[in-house]
């Protein structure tokens, strides 16, 4: 059985204050989850998130991390650094990483192999844009960049690493794909680890998210669905009992 897990992606907000605040409230909510939790929160906000989630069944992420142990790279922050500071798993080539700051298939492969090297959990985000969709290449676009992250990436490296498939059309626009159409499309990102690696490694070693404005309306309907393996929450991660709902889906 793939256990589920629920990741809130945070993205460039909080505070520390708003940090302690938010947690506090969360770790009740949560405390009897049977799906892993997990917080990504931004990099000034970590060392509270560590610190606060100390023997809770909470675990913190960071949003990124570099590629290289250390160097001239002004403004990032390694994967040692954040070992440091007690963080667990990674978020890795998230769209808006991909949009905004040059992101590509093979600067998210480099980063996951860094995190992993480190020990950090990589959750890789795939997804595709509304035009790739409409033209009909969600197959094609998905295939390049799952092919492209875990190049030499080894099978024993799979259960430690997490895919979140987030339709770039669905992030922060309120509109969430069907069940069926998430269903579908994270079947084909399976099907292409199957191939890569073998049945049962799709089957059992690789969870993988849905990260499409997932929420507490939603959030049962989707978790449902034979693929889906829990979710990247954006928005609904930014308010304790929201995010309690979809964890407890």
């Amino acid at each position: 059985m793939r256990r589920p897990i629920i990741a809130g992606n945070w993205k460039m907000n909080n505070t520390i204050a708003d940090t302690k605040a938010l947690i506090a409230d969360l770790i009740p909510l949560v405390a009897d989850a049977e799906a892993e939790v997990v917080i990504c929160t931004p990099y000034t906000d970590l060392a509270t998130a560590v610190e606060m989630t100390k023997g809770t069944n909470i675990k913190v992420g960071a949003e990124n991390v570099h590629w290289a142990e250390k160097g001239a790279f002004t403004g990032e922050i390694s994967a040692k650094m954040l070992v440091e500071l007690g963080v667990e798993y990674v978020i890795i080539g998230h769209s808006e990483r991909r949009q905004y700051f040059g992101e590509t298939d093979e600067t998210v492969n480099k980063r996951v192999k860094a995190a992993l090297a480190s020990g950090l959990k990589p959750i890789i985000c795939v997804g595709e844009s509304l035009e790739e969709r409409e033209a009909g290449k969600v197959e094609e676009v998905l295939v390049k960049q799952v092919e492209g992250a875990f190049a030499d990436i080894t099978a024993d490296e799979l259960d430690k690493i997490v895919i979140a498939y987030e339709p770039i059309w669905a992030i922060g626009t309120g509109k969430t794909a069907t069940k069926e159409e998430a269903n579908d499309t994270i079947a084909i990102i399976r099907n292409k680890m199957a191939d890569l690696y073998c049945a049962d490694c799709a089957e059992n070693k690789v969870r993988i998210q849905y990260g499409g404005s997932m929420n507490p309306k939603n959030a049962s309907d989707l978790m449902a669905m034979p693929q889906i393996d829990g979710g990247l929450i954006g928005g609904a991660s930014l308010k304790a009992v929201d995010f309690s709902q979809v964890v407890k889906y």
